[in-house]
């Protein structure tokens, strides 16, 4: 197998290894960041614990503070995470080192809705289905959530922030925080009076069917002059 293919789609052993045409081939992405175990690594000093909702997935981060942390309220983060909006944190792949689980992570690539690990996708443990992270091909995007916060401060360190895909939402937000119309620095931000995409577009469709009714009174008045 090509290294472009090892790179491309790897095992996930939460089906107990019976579906590799799902989930790649081999099982090298176990000793690639963000998999690789660190434990021999002395340069690798823990700052935060996290675990899924079952506890079979486990991991450690070294990083005090995330490279950034934001919402999300875009329809994939609504439908995945089965809330209104998605908490995200930024990290290198050398900032993680999963202490348990390697074999109860499962993988979802979104855009061509497939099990496979094609990067950008989605990890989660393949037993209680709590989302783990979003593996990107440079960075991953961890769920804050799943800490276990030892104290406010820490907590404190993962303030969000801004918000992207903001006319999306599905309830309002008003932190005072920037509001993106898409992905933060490359979209247009929008006050946070801004109306939803939803209401936008029913707003729109009422106004169409109105003006449609006043050409159809319009034109029936007409006839009768």
């Amino acid at each position: 197998m090509s290294s472009s293919s090892q790179t491309q789609a790897y095992r996930s052993n939460g089906d107990n290894g019976d579906d590799a045409n799902m989930h790649g081939e081999l099982n090298e992405w176990k000793y690639r960041a963000p998999y690789k175990v660190h434990d021999n690594d002395p340069n690798f000093k823990v700052r935060y614990r996290a675990s899924c909702h079952c506890g079979k997935v486990k991991y450690q981060l070294s990083r005090e503070k995330p490279l950034d942390a934001k919402y999300c309220h875009c329809r994939t983060c609504q439908k995945l995470h089965a809330a209104p909006f998605q908490m995200c944190a930024i990290f290198h792949k050398e900032d993680i080192n999963f202490t348990h689980g390697h074999h109860d992570l499962g993988w979802y690539e979104s855009s061509e809705k497939t099990c496979v690990h094609k990067l950008p996708c989605k990890v989660s443990c393949a037993y209680c289905r709590t989302p783990i992270m979003d593996e990107g091909r440079n960075m991953i995007l961890l769920f804050p959530t799943l800490i276990d916060w030892e104290n406010d401060e820490d907590r404190k360190n993962f303030e969000v922030s801004c918000h992207m895909f903001y006319p999306r939402r599905i309830v309002d937000v008003p932190d005072g925080k920037p509001k993106w119309s898409g992905i933060n620095e490359s979209s247009e931000l929008v006050g946070e009076g801004v109306e939803p995409e939803a209401a936008a577009h029913k707003h729109k469709k009422a106004k169409r069917e109105q003006d449609a009714g006043n050409e159809e009174n319009h034109e029936s008045e007409g006839e009768k002059n």
